[in-house]
């Protein structure tokens, strides 16, 4: 394993497979910056020899990352202490070249590596979904009505101390600037996840505002 500073993940053989010319980094805030402002993963692990990837919402408090499912769920009860890589990706645009060969696409993924352990102490649990929930949605967690025992015992949360990550990132235009004199329409076409206008439940009373921390999020362009 290569000596690192803090500021960046170990670079190892399985690690450094993630490496594309510039493409590939091992820096902290790099990775942090990927996974933060994605709100789906994949989590993939080997359980009695086959493979399982499975998609979930995540959150990150310094190197640990977590997930949450149900607690009659198989794969998470088996995954406690089994090695897992969690992986996030945007698209963020098509890249039209003036030749096949060099078509791409502008991107931003990270992938983690770490052992996947659950929480057991309910408190705990409970601790958790909350900063899940307040960092989703900031303050919303204190205006919901609170979690019963029976939603508690039926909400698995599993974690992991990231041991090695990476994250890989395209951005620009065709890499055949050589080729212009080619009459063939070359460029971006740009690619956009964004949050919509919010559609409030029928049910709900017509005094019962948006709150401000939703319309901002909203606002702010940001998934999450």
């Amino acid at each position: 394993m290569t000596t690192t500073t803090d500021t960046q993940f170990p670079i190892t053989e399985r690690n450094r497979v993630r490496r594309e010319h510039h493409r590939g980094s091992y820096d902290k805030e790099a990775v942090y910056a990927v996974l933060d402002a994605a709100p789906l993963c994949h989590v993939g692990y080997v359980l009695d020899g086959a493979p399982y990837v499975t998609p979930t919402i995540h959150w990150r408090h310094g190197d640990r990352l977590y997930w949450h499912g149900s607690a009659a769920s198989r794969f998470l009860r088996a995954a406690q202490g089994v090695p897992v890589c969690l992986t996030v990706s945007f698209m963020d645009g098509y890249v039209l070249a003036r030749s096949a060969y060099n078509h791409s696409v502008n991107y931003r993924s990270a992938m983690a590596f770490g052992t996947a352990r659950r929480i057991e102490d309910k408190k705990e649990t409970g601790d958790a979904l909350r900063y899940f929930v307040d960092g989703l949605f900031p303050g919303r967690w204190e205006g919901l009505r609170p979690m019963t025992e029976q939603e508690l015992k039926a909400t698995s949360v599993l974690w992991m101390d990231i041991g090695e990550a990476s994250v890989k990132i395209r951005t620009g235009a065709p890499g055949d600037p050589e080729e212009s004199a080619v009459p063939v329409w070359a460029g971006i076409i740009p690619m956009r996840s964004v949050l919509g206008a919010p559609e409030a439940a029928l049910e709900l009373p017509a005094d019962c505002a948006l709150p401000r921390q939703l319309s901002e999020l909203v606002a702010s362009g940001r998934l999450r």
